[in-house]
């Protein structure tokens, strides 16, 4: 597929989309920004809610595809879930659908199998196809994703590449981020190559640079074209000296979702 040229970016101001502001002009997008909060220097960009349909309408206008980052990405009631990730993605979805904008980058999360126990050294890495165990509300608000994009391909034609990110971070901050790191530049280059694969359908791939702890397996992520550059192990040594190896007597540090599957961190607004 020839790489659209104007790419709505939602959530842009958040930690990742502003990242992602950075780095994906390289590869030849024009943005189109839309957050909730304004973006200093930003102009142009569209403020408003996923909630506000005619501001979702003008989002979508012209573009060539569509990055939904913005949403909740903590845990939070399930009334603040529902409108932000679950009827916010449905209003991007149907918005899209009007406009006829035919590929979207979905940003799903790895709390959609966050039950799932992480491989130890030797067993073989977590299948994209492994049964979701979301570990969240805000878990189960991305299984919905994915599933609603599956429902959008099937009914009209709408692809989507769903996500699974790990932790995109400058630097992975804690021991279980050695696993699941995904680096700004690879994760430019995965969002890159989800825009541009041929044929995708609704196709989901686990989001993480080639880490040498990796937990998952990125078979359909570099089916796309990606080529993941990184690898977390140059933080291994003072990471683990500062924190500790893993407790196996300690569920957040024996399942994949990590600390979201027994104190999960709350979003703060």
């Amino acid at each position: 597929m020839p790489a659209p040229r104007t790419v709505l970016l939602t959530g842009a101001a958040g930690g990742l989309g502003t990242l992602m502001r950075g780095l994906l002009p390289a590869y030849g997008y024009e943005l189109r920004l839309f957050d909730a909060t304004p973006i200093e220097g930003e102009p142009d960009a569209i403020t408003a809610d996923l909630a506000d349909k005619a501001a979702l309408r003008e989002a979508v206008t012209g573009v060539d595809a569509i990055i939904h980052l913005a949403g909740i990405s903590l845990e939070a009631s399930f009334d603040k879930i529902l409108r932000a990730n679950i009827e916010g993605t449905y209003n991007l979805y149907e918005a899209a659908h009007a406009a006829g904008v035919r590929r979207t980058v979905f940003a799903s999360s790895n709390h959609t199998v966050g039950f799932t126990p992480r491989p130890e050294p030797g067993e073989p890495l977590i299948p994209i196809d492994t049964p979701r165990r979301p570990d969240t509300f805000y878990g189960l608000s991305k299984c919905f994703g994915e599933d609603l994009a599956q429902l959008y391909w099937e009914l009209h034609g709408q692809e989507t590449v769903s996500v699974r990110i790990g932790s995109c971070f400058l630097e992975p901050t804690t021991v279980r981020m050695l696993s699941i790191w995904l680096s700004p530049g690879d994760c430019a280059r995965l969002f890159h190559a989800a825009l541009t694969a041929e044929d995708v359908g609704h196709t989901t791939v686990y989001g993480s640079s080639a880490n040498t702890r990796l937990w998952w397996d990125l078979t359909t992520a570099r089916g796309l074209g990606y080529e993941p550059q990184d690898d977390s192990e140059q933080y291994a040594e003072k990471l683990i000296a500062e924190q500790g190896e893993a407790d196996p007597a300690n569920p957040a540090h024996t399942r994949l979702g990590g600390a979201f599957t027994t104190d999960p961190p709350q979003w703060p607004y």
